[in-house]
C-alpha cells in the first residue's frame, strides 16, 4: 500500500475504460443487438434498434429488458451472440496499460457488467493478465440467481422475472463494494459512463471518468483515456507521487462531492438477490 495515499482499492471498469472508446467495439455491440433481438423476436431492423434504444432506456440493458417482458432469454444465449460475434481484433495490445496496472499499489477489482467470456477476451487482446487483478465482479458475480438451478429460485414473487443486475443500480455498486472490502470513502472507481459515476458517488465512492476532459458533477476526477492516470491521480501512489507533480496536475484541488452518511444502512447482506 502507498503510503499516505487516499486510496485503499482502485474499482476498474473494462470496456470503454481500459480500452479506448473509438475501437468501434462499441458500434458493432448495438449491431449485434439489434441482429438477435430481429432473429429471436422477429421484427425488422428498424424495429429492433428502437428496441434497443428503449429497453436500455427503461431497463438498463437489452438483456434486462428481454428478462423483464419474460422472452425468456438465457444470459448465455445472449452474451455469446451479441459478445460473440464482436471484432476483438481492433483491441489493441498496450504494454503500458500492463506496467500502469501492476504498479497501482493498492487493492484492484475489475467491476464490469460484462459477461465473464468477453471479460477473458478484450484483456487478452489488451495484453492484461486476470492475475493482475485481486477480484474480479461481472455479469456472473451480479446475477447468480441467473444461472442454473439458481434461475427459477431468483424468480419474484408471484412468478415474476427475475430482476438483472447491471451499474448503474445500487445493488450492483454494493456487489462491487463488498468484493473491494474497503471503506467507500477511501475507494477510487474509474468507469466511462456518467450514470455509473453517479450511482457509485451516491454510496459514497470517489470517482473517474474516463474518456471525457471535463468532469460530470459526480466525477472527482475526469481522465481523457486510462493513460493519463498518474498523472491526473498520483494520489493513487502516494503522497510523495502527488507532490512530485506539481501544481498544474488537472483537477489538483478540486472540491470534493460530500458523501452519503447512511451508507452501513445501505450495504446489506440482503441487497442482492441470490
Amino acid at each position: 500500500m502507498a503510503a499516505n495515499s487516499p486510496f485503499d482499492c482502485v474499482l476498474l471498469d473494462l470496456d470503454d475504460t481500459l480500452y479506448p472508446g473509438n475501437t468501434g467495439i462499441g458500434p458493432a455491440l448495438k449491431r449485434n443487438i439489434d441482429e438477435f433481438l430481429q432473429a429471436k423476436l422477429g421484427v425488422s431492423a428498424e424495429r429492433a434498434a428502437a428496441m434497443r434504444v428503449e429497453l436500455f432506456r427503461t431497463h438498463g440493458s437489452s438483456l434486462a429488458g428481454l428478462i423483464a417482458l419474460g422472452y425468456g432469454v438465457h444470459p448465455d444465449e445472449y452474451h455469446s451472440y451479441v459478445h460473440g460475434r464482436l471484432p476483438y481484433d481492433r483491441i489493441a495490445a498496450d504494454p503500458q496499460l500492463a506496467r500502469l496496472l501492476q504498479s497501482i499499489p493498492q487493492r484492484k477489482v475489475l467491476f464490469t457488467n460484462s459477461d465473464r467470456a468477453h471479460m477473458k477476451r478484450a484483456l487478452e487482446r489488451l495484453g492484461v493478465d486476470e492475475a493482475v487483478f485481486d477480484a474480479v465482479v461481472c455479469f456472473e458475480t451480479m446475477n447468480p440467481h441467473l444461472f442454473g438451478e439458481a434461475g427459477e429460485e431468483g424468480r419474484g414473487a408471484g412468478g415474476d422475472p427475475p430482476a438483472v443486475v447491471l451499474k448503474p443500480a445500487v445493488d450492483a455498486i454494493v456487489a462491487g463494494l463488498r468484493v473491494a472490502g474497503t471503506n467507500p470513502r477511501r475507494t477510487l472507481f474509474l468507469d466511462d459512463s456518467e450514470r455509473n459515476i453517479a450511482a457509485g458517488k451516491a454510496l459514497g465512492l470517489r470517482t473517474a471518468l474516463v474518456g471525457k476532459r471535463v468532469r460530470s458533477k459526480d466525477a472527482d476526477y475526469a481522465l481523457e483515456s486510462i493513460g493519463a492516470l498518474r498523472l491526473v491521480i498520483p494520489e493513487i501512489w502516494g503522497a510523495a507521487a502527488a507532490a512530485g507533480e506539481g501544481s498544474e496536475r488537472p483537477d489538483r484541488g478540486i472540491d470534493k462531492m460530500p458523501m452519503r452518511s447512511d451508507l452501513d444502512s445501505i450495504i446489506q447482506p440482503t441487497s442482492i438477490p441470490a
